[in-house]
């Protein structure tokens, strides 16, 4: 078959991402590709033949090995359905000249087309699933990690609204992604394990087999243990199209956990943010007409990537549904699920290498820290819960007042709250009571008010959780037991 320049493709797949991707890009091949369609249904009707044999105690190691070796070149398949417009029919049409001519005979004996398609959909996907998706998503799990617990203990400002709320960590930050990303992996992992395919014919009550062996679904139960298959509960021409739903949908959700994680690396990059940065190559531009640039143009891509990929879920949807025992509007569309999956595994690539490059820059996590709108603002909260710990009723009144002081006399929140002996007084004596601070040699409210400017003290259990976040799912995707 003629080979054709990869810049005459027309999806960026097949050009753009299979030179800067083409580790991803090969990976994908052996079990998304068109070549690996047609080979995982010759698999597949090979299959068939072993399970006829054994049925009928024919089946030896020298036969076995004789067919395995039986390859098929794309290109001729696709010859053979101009003449038949088949493809399946094509295929059968081309095996039947390669494999020992008494096997002939045997080749899709007692199936329909889906049998042989939705079978080794179902073989491919599983197999791309545990080959490579998983692996990268694992990948990219474990750094998650790795960062987490790295930067546990460093301070962050926690933002909700686009605004400063109260002192977290930055390991806390990434903990948040490590949870989600981490279930959504272990939810894929048990839905690829789920895939079934089915050999109960053209309108799955097994017509066809039933002709040939006394115990169909043995036949059908040997052919897919082939495959590492099993067979789908109840199967119309198609298998029962949840299975594959599900799968789908979660690598959905991975998609989206991982666009969410993107978008928030791009915010954290901002100039007037600037608490992390990607990795810029030495002779790398950020910018055509600005030399100064540096965009975080990775977290950009993984996010145009779920922009482009994330509304196929209604296709698979669409799919869900097929007239009576069978239609044909799956057809195509079913097809796409390929692109889909490069799509969803090209975004973890880039964006494991985003968190593998990515780093911190810890004078502006102080700075922010303590800046913000009132400086020491976000330490608003643990005055009004200490006060109204002390027994008045309006605390978060009180307190608030006093922000809006601040706000209004340009002073930072400790200044203002100094302002206010009485309320400040009762603060200290209850953080006094807490053991929250030592007054043996100082006054217990200017021991107080020192606290108040420092946030990072005031992080709740943020540098806990995000270790034992990070320890657990470290250890879950090395397979161990929490």
């Amino acid at each position: 078959m003629e080979a054709r320049n990869i810049f005459s493709n027309i999806s960026p797949i097949d050009h753009r991402y299979s030179i800067s991707e083409k580790a991803t890009i090969d990976s994908l091949v052996p079990w998304i590709s068109e070549e690996a369609s047609i080979a995982a249904c010759v698999k597949a009707e090979i299959a068939l033949i072993c399970a006829h044999l054994t049925v009928r105690g024919k089946m030896t190691d020298a036969i076995r090995k004789e067919l395995e070796n039986c390859k098929i070149d794309p290109a001729e398949v696709y010859a053979e359905e101009e003449k038949t417009s088949h493809n399946i029919r094509a295929l059968v049409n081309v095996l039947k000249q390669k494999v020992p001519e008494e096997l002939a005979p045997l080749v899709h004996l007692g199936a329909t087309s889906v049998d042989i398609l939705d079978t080794s959909l179902s073989y491919r996907i599983a197999g791309v699933t545990r080959e490579v998706v998983l692996p990268s998503l694992k990948k990219l799990e474990l750094l998650l990690c790795e960062f987490a617990e790295k930067e546990a203990g460093t301070p962050q400002v926690g933002r909700t609204h686009g605004q400063h709320a109260v002192p977290i960590t930055l390991g806390f930050t990434f903990a948040e992604y490590v949870s989600r990303l981490g279930k959504s992996i272990l939810e894929i992992e048990k839905r690829s394990k789920e895939l079934k395919g089915k050999l109960s014919g053209a309108v799955g009550a097994y017509n066809a087999t039933s002709m040939i062996v006394k115990d169909p679904m043995e036949l059908e139960r040997i052919y897919l243990a082939e495959l590492g298959l099993e067979p789908s509960e109840h199967s119309t021409q198609l298998v029962e199209p949840e299975y594959l739903l599900r799968l789908l949908l979660e690598f959905n959700v991975a998609f989206g956990i991982i666009a969410n994680l993107a978008d928030d690396l791009r915010n954290l990059q901002r100039s007037e943010i600037g608490e992390l940065r990607e990795g810029f190559a030495s002779e790398q531009v950020g910018s055509s007409t600005m030399p100064q640039k540096r965009n975080p143009w990775n977290s950009e891509h993984v996010k145009s990537l779920w922009k482009a990929f994330m509304p196929r879920v209604n296709t698979f949807f669409m799919d869900q549904i097929s007239e009576h025992q069978r239609d044909l509007t799956n057809s195509a569309s079913q097809r796409f699920i390929a692109d889909y999956i490069a799509g969803f595994t090209l975004a973890v690539s880039r964006m494991t290498g985003v968190i593998k490059s990515l780093g911190v820059d810890r004078d502006k996590l102080n700075a922010n820290l303590q800046g913000g709108g009132i400086p020491g603002g976000i330490m608003a909260e643990p005055a009004y819960i200490l006060l109204a710990e002390s027994g008045v009723s309006n605390a978060h009144e009180v307190i608030r007042k006093i922000t809006l002081n601040a706000e209004k006399e340009n002073l930072s929140f400790a200044q203002a709250l100094e302002k206010e002996p009485e309320q400040l007084e009762k603060i200290a004596n209850k953080m006094k009571e807490l053991g929250l601070i030592d007054c043996a040699e100082k006054d217990s409210t200017q021991t107080a008010l020192e606290w108040f400017k420092k946030p990072q003290q005031y992080s709740g259990l943020s540098a806990k959780k995000a270790k034992a976040l990070a320890e657990k799912y470290k250890s879950l995707m090395e397979g161990n037991n929490v």
